[in-house]
């Protein structure tokens, strides 16, 4: 046993080792600089309260917009600068060059300048002076090279076309380059229609508590028990590790707001115990990155992009979380029906049942949802704002937190301490953990801030030059007569443009171009705005770019191309459910006359994706042949179309496949039961 504990010991940094290298290589949220010693307590310091002053702005600030804003991010750029190097090799600890300290310098004065003048700005509108130009100029620009740092290139490449196309715009009507630099500039920097509109006030307003609240639950141990949860209820089921990082990344991925970090921090633990259970590295790289992948549609959080969506979308967010509900549950009920088949494929066994967490430890730690379940209860029932419940859970989870540690400590140290001294270590722990938890939130806050305000960048662009009514003009004169085309082209156009880009500043870049169209077409808005959500997203695991499939490749090593085909496989669902809710809002409880028509439209959902997760995976009681599987397939996608005579169509094809399929398995009675 001893030999054992030290093995692990040992192997524990390794594997730590590995994980950091993951992140660090597939996720810009993790290529950060290194701190030690004293300015590392000085930084950690800063973030802390800048996570505090964002709290307590929230909750009790009265200031203009202009103020607010302006001041966030003016705080964003200082940490931004203090976090991110200028490449990812350019990591050494505590170094940062002098012109970093420059660029931080001025950017952060361009924002506070604003701030402290805002009144006088706003009074001189469009007739700005020459040097409001040049510090709106120098905001945008360290502003834009601290998104490259943090958040990639694809979003800055959408944000130039859009500046470049303004500039075309003011031209055109004659203007020369000052006075097109000038009204630009005022537009992107000094109005909320840029840098400081919808998007940057979204997350100033709840997002960033909500990252904080995330971050506080993370650290209370609710991912370790999410993942013991998945364990105990599908664990022991055929290919039962597969199933767990389903369920465990569902679970976690409604307090994560990254497809990669939630690939690799769950995926750590689940990729080699697929792996170990038989599982092809390819396939189980592809389960954890499409199943974390959906965990930025889950509700309630769904990636903090819920809350843009209520804002967009001009709904309370209890609502749109509920709207949520039954395509998260079809996407990976479509993911859970995919692994199954595969296990059965394979012939793959479950996890020994004396290995699965027992349900007494479960129940014993359950109170571990205290701050999720308060969060929950207190937004749907609308007694309070969502800032403020999202501050009051804050708080519940450093309390249940607390509670854990005591528990903890005193069942490890069984007789050997006091309680005294056990709770006297706890609270050192909680602390030093309450501290952690804020400078996270603050990091966190960091790339979701400045996506959103290049984000804002684009929206404004797009609304000044009336590039959306172009756009818009376009795809509907192409796609007129057949609605399902503008559909085709609109998800195209998403998964580019959504291609490495977080999932906030996808959605906002995602409502401001392509939902428009298909509102256009004479879809609903809520169905229109949900689809482009979704087809943003999946361009996590949709090769070129499929970055969250490149993560699990490097943690099951194995091949990043055929890990993201196969990942794209999995999250067919995906591919298929905007469909279904575009023609039939009836999933997103839009529309619903009856009861029965939400459990139609699930059960007829459910039997098409699993005649298209048999089609693809080839198996079912034996080897289906290629001809059956075009069938099931086919079979597959006419239960989608909201139909009656469709539903029997693809029912029969469906049905008479698997029957077939079953009395041909009897012949060779033992074939089926691998």
């Amino acid at each position: 046993m001893n030999f054992l504990k030290k093995k692990n010991k040992t192997a524990e940094p390794e594997e730590m080792g590995s994980v950091e290298d993951v992140m660090r290589k597939y996720d810009r949220e993790s290529n950060t600089r290194i701190w030690v010693g004293v300015p590392k307590v000085i930084i950690s310091v800063f973030l802390a309260v800048f996570s505090l002053y964002c709290i307590y702005m929230t909750l009790f600030s009265t200031a203009l917009p202009e103020t607010r804003l302006s001041l966030f991010l003016g705080f964003i750029i200082i940490a931004g600068y203090l976090t991110y190097p200028i490449k990812k090799n350019h990591v050494r600890p505590n170094a940062m060059p002098w012109y970093d300290v420059v660029i931080m310098a001025v950017g952060a004065a361009s924002f506070f300048y604003f701030a402290f003048n805002a009144h006088t700005i706003i009074k001189l509108a469009t007739k700005i002076e020459t040097y409001h130009v040049i510090i709106g100029v120098i905001g945008i620009l360290c502003l834009i090279e601290l998104c490259r740092r943090c958040v990639g290139v694809p979003i800055l490449c959408v944000a130039g076309a859009l500046i470049a196309y303004a500039f075309y715009y003011n031209f055109s009507y004659g203007a020369d380059f000052m006075q097109a630099l000038k009204s630009i500039v005022y537009r992107l920097f000094y109005t909320t229609s840029g840098v400081i509109g919808t998007p940057t006030n979204v997350c100033y307003t709840y997002i960033v508590l909500f990252i904080i609240f995330g971050a506080f639950l993370e650290r209370t141990g609710i991912a370790n028990f999410f993942i013991s949860l998945a364990n105990r209820v599908a664990g022991w089921s055929s290919g039962g590790p597969a199933k767990v990082a389903v369920i465990s990344s569902a679970l976690c991925g409604m307090v994560s707001g990254s497809s990669v970090g939630n690939t690799v921090t769950t995926g750590s633990i689940t990729i080699p115990m697929m792996k170990k259970t038989g599982y092809k590295p390819e396939f189980a790289g592809a389960v954890e990155a499409a199943a974390s992948t959906g965990g930025q549609i889950m509700p309630p959080i769904m990636g903090a992009a819920a809350f843009l969506m209520a804002e967009y979308m001009d709904l309370p967010y209890a609502t749109v979380a509920v709207k949520a509900i039954l395509p998260a549950v079809l996407y990976f009920t479509g993911i859970f029906i995919a692994v199954h088949l595969e296990a059965k494929k394979l012939g793959l066994k479950g996890i020994n049942k004396e290995d699965l967490p027992r349900w007494s430890y479960l129940l014993k730690n359950c109170f571990l949802l205290i701050p999720l379940v308060l969060l929950v209860w207190m937004v749907a029932s609308g007694a309070r704002t969502m800032a403020f419940s999202a501050a009051i859970s804050i708080i519940a989870a450093l309390v249940i937190g607390f509670i854990n540690f005591v528990v903890t400590g005193k069942t490890e140290a069984g007789q050997s301490k006091s309680f005294g001294k056990v709770l006297a270590e706890s609270a050192k722990t909680s602390c030093t953990t309450t501290v952690d938890a804020l400078v996270a939130g603050a990091k966190g806050a960091i790339t979701v801030a400045v996506a959103c305000a290049i984000a804002g960048i684009i929206a404004g662009c797009i609304t000044v030059t009336g590039l959306a009514s172009t756009l818009i003009g376009a795809i509907v004169s192409v796609a007129s007569n057949a609605t399902i085309l503008g559909l085709v082209l609109t998800m195209l156009c998403c998964i580019v443009l959504g291609m490495g880009v977080p999932t906030t500043a996808n959605y906002c870049i995602m409502a401001a171009t392509c939902a428009p169209i298909l509102i256009q077409l004479g879809f609903p808005k809520v169905a229109a705005h949900f689809f482009v959500f979704y087809f943003g997203i999946v361009a996590d695991i949709t090769p070129p770019v499929a970055l969250a499939a490149y993560a699990g490749s490097a943690i099951a090593k194995s091949n990043p191309m055929k890990t993201g085909i196969n990942a794209t496989k999995l999250a067919i669902a995906a591919f298929v459910v905007p469909y279904i809710f575009a023609y039939s809002p009836t999933m997103l409880f839009e529309g619903v006359n009856h009861w029965y028509e939400v459990v139609q439209i699930s059960l007829t959902a459910i039997v098409g994706l699993f005649g298209i997760a048999a089609g693809l995976n080839g198996h079912l009681f034996k080897s289906i042949n290629w001809a059956f599987r075009f069938l099931l397939i086919g079979g597959g996608l006419c239960m989608m179309i909201p139909e009656i005579y469709t539903d029997i169509i693809g029912l029969g094809v469906i049905a008479a496949i698997v029957l077939f399929q079953f009395f041909m398995s009897r012949k060779k009675p033992f074939l089926f039961r691998e």
